[in-house]
Order: structure tokens, then C-alpha cells, then sequence
């Protein structure tokens, strides 16, 4: 399909895993194939990859430790914990950690869609019957870690990713933290235009209401295009959060201006709280029979017996499945597991799957053995951000 590398995509899927010609010419971390760069941090880059024994598509966070100070590496393991906890349709998955001695890999959901900030800047704004379906999704999501006492503190058009059928994806809970009421946050998180009145005064907060906030913001741009509060510099930009004025554009409806007045209120103590702003009136218009509602985690299903079999086909045994999903070890069986549940690509299952290689570590139940990984990675040649390529095209939806 179109979202193929390099080299007759299904033929190489075919080849053995530990063939001569693939391991040269395509670095491999655990049973992943490495792709294209998607993302360039300080200390972090995203690749595409693709999981050999499924064929799916997913997001690699290769994060250098060695380059991180202890505050930043705690940062860092606080959010694999988070992302651990998370399992929200419109919150990118996590499904493996790797960790070598240097290197920690996290293995993701894949967003083909890119983020919303671009999607706007492609094509304006949104109408608002479009905005309503993709802000429906995000308070569902935001709302989701509220409940579970997980405030996002970065919350942005550049952190809501989609997916191949345009559908949200939040990303990127780096800022994000675990929250008591009583035990105020005092670390300036996240981005300008979007940050809450009272980071830009040091105040202390609490958490949730500073997404709520920023949701306010994330609905204007949405809607219009462009942010509510806007400066040449931090200081003005600051002057005008403060003064919390925005201008409503002549062509928002009156519910939407009602309901932005429900996020954008200076004193936070006087916003919303997102299960209130989820009985709104301009989030239901035209889901009269479906009010937007707190979402339900379904009981996960460890013992589904499709998966299970493929898996058994492939050379895992049912205990070492049961034993890493029950204890949530986050390694190549419970990613396997959750990774055959995942959207199929074009690549048909029955073609795609291929028998594991004999793992070579006796204590397979640890986290996943790194393939040579130290080689794999330095082989590829330095890429340039340039090479992320298209998004590929999204198949019908």
C-alpha cells in the first residue's frame, strides 16, 4: 500500500524475521522494523515502525537517557506510569516498553493523520458540526483522565493527533501529572497561548480546571481558525490572557459563545468541570439521543480466544500471554496481544503474521529483550526532519 517503505512491502513481510537482507538494510528494535523519523525532540525522536509478526503500523519514542538529568528522567518514568493507566479510544495507546542501559523505546498507537494544528492550517477552520464530532472526542478523553485523577497540563492543537479516519488522538503526557485536590501544582506546564490565567501569575493550581481551560482555547481555534489570546511576545500575549477579552467571530453560533464562556473564565475556581460542560447544549446538537457521558472503561478481555490462538500459532505459550497481561508487564506478549486488536493495515492478517523468533532470553516474562539493538540504531543514517513524507492517503472513510 501506500504507506509502505522502501522494498516490495508484502514479500519483505514474508521473509523471516532474522533473514539476511532485512536486518541490514532496516534497523530493528525488539520486533519492530524501523521506518521513517515522524518526530524530532531534544532528547527523543518518533519513528514509524512496524511490528514484524502483525504487520501493524506503530509510533516508536526512542528517549536517550543518558541525556537527561534525574528531575527529567522521574518526569519521564511518571509518564510511561500514566500511559499505563490510560486506555481511552481518543488517547494514544501505549503498548510495549523497551529499556536498554542508554535507550528507552516506547512503543505507541501510530496517528497517520498528523496533528490538528496542521490540519487547520491546511484547511481553516472548521464548521462547526465537524468541530463538535472532534471536541466531543477530546473532552471525552480529558474528562477520562480527570476521573482517573490525571491532569494533562499541555493540552494544544499540536498535541491532538489523528488518526487514518480523522479521529483524535491526544498525545504527549510528558507535562502531565497525577493530581490530589489540596496538593497545588506550582510547575509552569505547557504552552503560552494555551496556558491558564494563573500560570502566567505563579500561582499555585490544582489541576483539573487548567485543562479546562485550555479546552476552551483548543474549541476556539477549532472553530475559528486562529488562537483567542495572541501577542508578538510573552508579555503582551500575557496582558491579554489576563485580561481574558477574546473576540467572538460573526459566524460563531450563539450556543458555541456560550459555551466557550464556560472554559475561558479568569478565576478557576469558577470553571466548569467537564462532566457539567458534557450536558452543554452545543455539544449534543444533533446527538439529542447520545448526551455525551463520562466514558466507561470496558473489563479488558485477557482471554479472547482468537488472539490467544494466533499467538499460540506464533511460538508463545498461553501462560506466558495470561501472565503478562495480567500482570500489565508492557512487553512483547502483551503488545503482540493487544497489537492483533488493533485496526487491521492493508495488509490482511493471515498474510502479515509470521512465527516469533526463538526468544533469546530464558526469562521471557521481563521486559522485552533488545534486539542488537545498539547497532540496529546507530546504522541508520542520520535523517533530516524533512524526511517525514505525506501522511499516507486515508483508506475510505
Amino acid at each position: 500500500g501506500p504507506a509502505e517503505g522502501k522494498g516490495g512491502g508484502k514479500a519483505n513481510m514474508l521473509r523471516g524475521r532474522n533473514s539476511a537482507t532485512s536486518a541490514d538494510e532496516q534497523p530493528h528494535i525488539g520486533n519492530y522494523r524501523l521506518l521513517k523519523t515522524i518526530g524530532k525532540g531534544n532528547f527523543a525522536k518518533v519513528k514509524l515502525a512496524r511490528h514484524v509478526l502483525t504487520g501493524k503500523e506503530v509510533a516508536v519514542k526512542i528517549i536517550d537517557k543518558t541525556q537527561l538529568n534525574s528531575s527529567s528522567l522521574q518526569k519521564l518514568f511518571r509518564e510511561v506510569r500514566i500511559m499505563k493507566v490510560l486506555n481511552h479510544p481518543n488517547i494514544v495507546k501505549l503498548f510495549e516498553v523497551i529499556e536498554t542501559e542508554k535507550t528507552l523505546y516506547l512503543v505507541m498507537e501510530y496517528a497517520s493523520g498528523g496533528e490538528v494544528f496542521d490540519y487547520l492550517v491546511a484547511h481553516g477552520r472548521m464548521k462547526e458540526k465537524e468541530a463538535r464530532a472532534k471536541f466531543r472526542q477530546i473532552v471525552s478523553a480529558v474528562q477520562y483522565c480527570h476521573q482517573k485523577f490525571i491532569v494533562h497540563r499541555d493540552l494544544k492543537a499540536e498535541n491532538l493527533l489523528l488518526d487514518a479516519d480523522m479521529n483524535i488522538k491526544i498525545a504527549d503526557f510528558g507535562f502531565s501529572n497525577e493530581f490530589t485536590f489540596g496538593n497545588k501544582l506550582d510547575t509552569f506546564c505547557g504552552s503560552p497561548p494555551y496556558a491558564a490565567p494563573e500560570l502566567f501569575q505563579g500561582k499555585k493550581y490544582d489541576g483539573p480546571e487548567v485543562d479546562v481551560w485550555s479546552l476552551g482555547v483548543i474549541l476556539y481555534t477549532l472553530v475559528s481558525g486562529s488562537l483567542p489570546f495572541d501577542g508578538q511576545n510573552l508579555k503582551e500575549l500575557r496582558e491579554r490572557v489576563l485580561r481574558g477579552k477574546y473576540r467572538i467571530p460573526f459566524y460563531m453560533s450563539t450556543d458555541c459563545e456560550n459555551l466557550l464562556k464556560k472554559f475561558l473564565i479568569l478565576n478557576p475556581t469558577k470553571r466548569g468541570t467537564l462532566e457539567q460542560i458534557m450536558k452543554d447544549r452545543w455539544m449534543n446538537v444533533g446527538h439529542e439521543d447520545d448526551e455525551l457521558k463520562p466514558y466507561m472503561e470496558p473489563v479488558p478481555d485477557y482471554k479472547d480466544p482468537r488472539r490467544t490462538e494466533l499467538m499460540v500459532s506464533m511460538g508463545y505459550t498461553r501462560e506466558e500471554i495470561q501472565e503478562s497481561l495480567v500482570g500489565q508487564k508492557y512487553n512483547e506478549v502483551m503488545a503482540t496481544y493487544l497489537l492483533l486488536d488493533h485496526k487491521s493495515s492493508e495488509l490482511e492478517e493471515s498474510l502479515a503474521l509470521k512465527p516469533r523468533a526463538a526468544p533469546d532470553l530464558a526469562n521471557s516474562s521481563g521486559p522485552s529483550p533488545a534486539h542488537k539493538v545498539q547497532r540496529s540504531v546507530s546504522a541508520n543514517p542520520k535523517r533530516r526532519v524533512s524526511d517525514q513524507g505525506e501522511p499516507p492517503p486515508t483508506p475510505g472513510s
